[in-house]
């Protein structure tokens, strides 16, 4: 085995190897009542996009992709599993999971976006963890609203003449404080690791 091989085996190992380890964060999150879901009115916030944003970082928007789908379908499996009033919606996978896995994609990308511009791991790690959050919020009711928008709105107790505003103030009251907890956590998480994989 010559030692291009031997490279690339080690990082295809250590690639399955955090997928592994941040899947199984992201279950036992999802199985944590009050930590992967918390439910906020007729929907939950949540903060298991956390390990979707880190993956990506640490490995690349496969890697990502990867736990955004497991992330995704720990809320499909809890919408069939422990429905609510708007557990019709996260039945459908273009609301669960779609969204989830294109977390992984896109916070790699704004990461390394922000890396050139900054070069400082620091605020990128900022960035990513941030709009990585907005991504998964804005996907998600996004996807609520053009699919389900007025059904939506109707069982959450609003009109369906004001699905939008509805829905616009879930993100709000959702994504902000999803945002502020992502950037928060991810930037010092991601610094930490890069300082560790590099030795």
């Amino acid at each position: 085995m010559n030692v291009q091989t031997k490279a690339t085996k080690n990082v295809n190992v250590r690639k399955m190897a955090i997928i592994g380890v941040l899947s199984a964060v992201s279950i036992m999150m999802s199985m944590i009542p009050g930590i992967g879901y918390i439910p906020i009115g007729p929907t939950n916030a949540t903060i298991m996009h956390v390990p979707v944003i880190i993956g990506s970082i640490i490995e690349g928007p496969i890697v990502g992709a990867t736990v955004g789908f497991i992330f995704g379908l720990t809320s499909l499996i809890k919408a069939l599993t422990q429905p609510t009033i708007t557990s019709f919606a996260f039945i459908n996978p273009l609301v669960s999971i779609l969204p989830r896995v294109l977390i992984g994609i896109l916070a790699y990308y704004i990461y390394e976006f922000a890396m050139k511009l900054t070069k400082k791991a620091s605020i990128s790690g900022l960035l990513a963890g941030g709009l990585g959050s907005i991504i998964n919020t804005a996907g998600v009711l996004g996807m609520i609203y053009i699919l389900y928008g007025a059904r939506f709105a109707e069982v959450s107790g609003a009109s369906a003449s004001t699905a939008g505003t509805f829905i616009f103030t879930l993100a709000a009251t959702n994504g902000i404080p999803e945002a502020i907890i992502g950037a928060l956590v991810v930037s010092p998480v991601i610094m930490a690791l890069k300082k560790v994989i590099k030795r």
